[in-house]
C-alpha cells in the first residue's frame, strides 16, 4: 500500500457496516477498546448528579466548597498524570497492556469510591479513577486506529467518541435510576466498575496492536493479526508498507527505544504533528464546552423553566444531542474529511457562542425590576442587601441574584414573570413560600422573553461541537504521528487536553464574576475564531491515508488555505512518494 492514496468517499460509511458483516473481528477490536471511551464519558457525567447526594451524606463536603471542588477536580488531576504516564506505557509495554492497567485502576477506584466511609477516601478513589480515565482517553483511539483499515479508520475511531458521549448519556440515566435507592451516590459511582471489568476480560482475549508488534520486531505475530484485519488482496501490500516504514525509521534513527523531548522537536514530521495534535486538544477545551454544559441549568431558567428538578432532565437532552453528534461524525468523518468537519464545527460553534453571548447580554440589561410592593408582600423574607440599599428603586432581578450577604433569589410576579417581582433571602422556606403562591423562583438566571433563543444557542452549540471538535481531535492524534513516537506524542496531546480542561473548569466561574456571563461567552467565541484560523493553517487532511503515508505527507505538505478545493493529483502523488 506504500505510495497509494486510498480514496475515502461516500461509500466509507457503508464499507464500515459491510466490513462488520464480512469481518466482525475488526468491529470487535474497535468496540472492545472503545469501552475505554465509555468509562471516560461515564465518569465525567456521573459526578454532577452524585455530588448532590454526597453532600447530604458528608456534611463536611456540604459546608466546604474546597471539598466539593476536590471531589470533582482530583479525577481531572489524576487524568493528567494518567495521560502523561500512558504515553510511556504505550510505547514500552504496548497498547493492550496500557488499556488493561487503565481498567484495573478504574475498577479499584470505583470500588474505593462506592465503599468510602469519609471524604478523604472518596477523593483517593477519584484519583484512581482519574488515572484510569487519563490512560484510556489516549490509548483507546490509538489502539483502534492501528487496528483499522485505512478506508474506514476515521469511522471506527469515531466509535470511541460515540462511546464517550454514550457514557455521559448512560451516567445521567444511572443518576436518575438511583435517586431513590438506598446508598444513591455509592451505586452511581460503583456501577462504573462493571464496564471496566468487562473491558479487562475482553482485552485479555484480544491481541496487541499489530503496528506496535512490528516496531518491536515481533513480525510474525503482527502478520497473523493483519491477515485477520485486511482482505487477502490488501494484506500483503499493508505488511510491505509497514515493514518499509519500520526499516526506514530504524535506518534513520536507530533501534534505540529511548525518546528525548529534544528529539521530538528536532524531527520535522513529529514537530508538525505535535503542533496540530496538541493545538486541537487545547482548543477542544478552550472553545468553552465545559462552560456551556455548566450553564445548562441557567439557560433553562432563562427559557422560563425555573424548577431545579429539570437539571437532570436537561442533562439527558444535552447528552442525547452529544451522542447524536457522535453518530453524525461516524458517517461524515471518512466522507467529508477531518479538516472540513473541524471547520464546519467551529463555524457553528462561533455562531452559537455569539447567540448565547447576545442572549445573556439582553437578559442582563433587561431583567425584570424588583418591586417594593411585591417584596413587602413576603414579610420577614426580604433580601437584607435590598432593604439597606440606598438606590433600591434601581434594583432588578440580576442585581438581586448578585447579592451575597446572604445570597438572595427572585420571586417572579404572579401575573407575569416579566413584570417586577420580589427580591427575597435565599433558603428553602422562602422558595416554598414563593411556590405556594404559584410563582416562579429564580436563583441562577432571570426571566426573559428571549429564553427560547438561549435554548436554541445551547442546542446548536452541542450539535456543531460534537461531530467536529468533540471527536476529530482524538482521531487526528491517533493517526498523525510516526509509529516510533505515537504513544509518547499521544500522551503529550492527551495531557494537554486534561490540563486545559482543568484550567477552564477552575477559571470560568471567576471569569463570569469578574466580567459577566455575556463577555465570557464572547471570549470563548473569539478563541473559537483563533481555533478556526489554526485549523486552516496547521491541521492537515489525513482522510483515507494509510498511517504510514501520513508521515510522508507531513514531511512534504504545504499550507492549504483553500480547504474546499481538492489537491492536484500531482501533489497527492508527490506526497505519497
Amino acid at each position: 500500500m506504500e505510495g497509494i492514496h486510498v480514496e475515502a468517499d461516500a461509500s466509507a460509511f457503508r464499507d464500515c457496516f459491510s466490513l462488520a458483516w464480512k469481518n466482525p473481528y475488526v468491529l470487535r477490536l474497535a468496540f472492545s477498546a472503545g469501552i475505554g471511551g465509555l468509562l471516560f464519558g461515564y465518569d465525567t457525567g456521573v459526578i454532577s448528579g452524585a455530588l448532590l447526594y454526597i453532600r447530604d451524606d458528608f456534611k463536611s463536603v456540604d459546608r466546604k466548597t474546597v471539598l466539593q471542588e476536590s471531589v470533582v477536580s482530583m479525577a481531572v488531576a489524576g487524568a493528567i498524570i494518567g495521560a502523561a504516564i500512558g504515553g510511556w506505557l504505550n510505547d514500552r509495554f504496548g497498547r493492550r497492556t496500557a488499556i488493561l492497567i487503565a481498567d484495573f485502576l478504574f475498577f479499584i477506584g470505583a470500588v474505593v469510591m462506592a465503599s468510602a466511609p469519609n471524604p478523604a477516601l472518596l477523593i483517593v478513589g477519584r484519583v484512581f479513577v482519574g488515572l484510569g480515565v487519563g490512560m484510556a482517553s489516549m490509548t483507546a483511539p490509538l489502539y483502534i486506529s492501528e487496528a483499522s483499515p485505512a478506508k474506514i479508520r476515521g469511522a471506527l475511531v469515531s466509535t470511541n467518541g460515540f462511546l464517550i458521549t454514550g457514557g455521559q448519556f448512560l451516567s445521567y440515566l444511572i443518576n436518575l435510576a438511583f435517586t431513590k435507592a438506598p446508598g444513591t451516590w455509592r451505586w452511581m459511582l460503583g456501577v462504573a466498575g462493571i464496564p471496566a471489568l468487562l473491558q479487562f476480560i475482553l482485552m485479555l482475549l484480544l491481541p496487541e496492536s499489530p503496528r506496535w508488534l512490528f516496531r518491536k520486531g515481533r513480525e510474525e505475530e503482527a502478520k497473523t493479526i493483519l491477515r485477520r484485519i485486511y482482505s487477502a488482496d490488501e494484506v500483503e501490500a499493508e505488511i510491505q508498507a509497514l515493514k518499509e516504514s519500520v526499516e526506514t525509521e530504524i535506518r534513520e534513527i536507530g533501534s534505540s527505544n529511548k525518546i528525548s523531548i529534544i528529539e521530538l522537536f528536532k524531527t520535522k514530521t513529529v514537530r508538525r504533528g505535535l503542533i496540530a495534535g496538541v493545538g486541537l486538544q487545547v482548543f477542544q477545551q478552550f472553545v468553552g464546552i465545559n462552560t456551556v454544559m455548566y450553564y445548562s441549568p441557567t439557560i433553562v431558567q432563562l427559557a422560563g423553566i425555573a424548577s431545579n428538578q429539570t437539571a437532570l432532565l436537561l442533562s439527558l437532552v444535552t447528552a442525547g444531542l452529544n451522542t447524536l453528534g457522535s453518530i453524525v461524525s461516524i458517517y461524515f468523518i471518512d466522507r467529508t474529511g477531518r479538516k472540513k468537519l473541524l471547520i464546519i464545527s467551529l463555524c457553528g460553534v462561533i455562531i452559537s457562542l455569539g447567540l448565547l453571548s447576545a442572549v445573556f447580554h439582553e437578559t442582563t440589561s433587561h431583567s425584570p425590576l424588583v418591586s417594593p410592593i411585591e417584596t413587602s408582600h413576603f414579610t420577614n423574607y426580604t433580601c437584607p442587601d435590598y432593604s439597606s440599599a440606598r438606590n433600591s428603586a434601581a434594583w432588578d432581578c440580576m442585581k438581586c441574584l448578585k447579592s451575597s450577604s446572604p445570597d438572595c433569589g427572585f420571586c417572579a410576579s404572579k401575573a407575569d414573570k416579566l413584570l417586577p417581582g420580589a427580591c427575597l433571602i435565599l433558603n428553602d422556606t422562602t422558595k416554598d413560600t414563593c411556590h405556594v403562591e404559584n410563582r416562579l423562583w429564580y436563583t441562577r438566571g432571570c426571566p426573559s422573553k428571549y429564553g427560547w433563543l438561549a435554548l436554541t444557542g445551547l442546542a446548536l452549540y452541542i450539535i456543531f461541537f460534537s461531530p467536529g471538535m468533540g471527536t476529530v481531535p482524538w482521531i487526528v492524534n491517533s493517526e498523525i504521528y510516526p509509529l516510533r513516537y505515537r504513544g509518547v506524542c499521544g500522551g503529550i496531546a492527551a495531557t494537554a487536553n486534561w490540563i486545559s480542561n482543568l484550567i477552564v473548569a477552575q477559571s470560568f466561574l471567576s471569569l463570569t464574576q469578574a466580567i459577566g456571563t455575556s463577555w465570557t461567552f464572547l471570549i470563548f467565541g473569539l478563541i473559537s475564531v483563533v481555533a478556526l484560523i489554526f485549523v486552516l493553517i496547521y491541521v492537515p487532511e489525513t482522510k483515507g491515508l494509510p498511517i504510514e503515508e501520513v508521515e510522508k505527507m507531513l514531511e512534504l505538505r504545504a499550507l492549504h488555505f483553500k480547504f474546499w478545493e481538492k489537491r492536484p493529483k500531482t501533489l497527492e502523488k508527490s506526497q505519497a512518494l
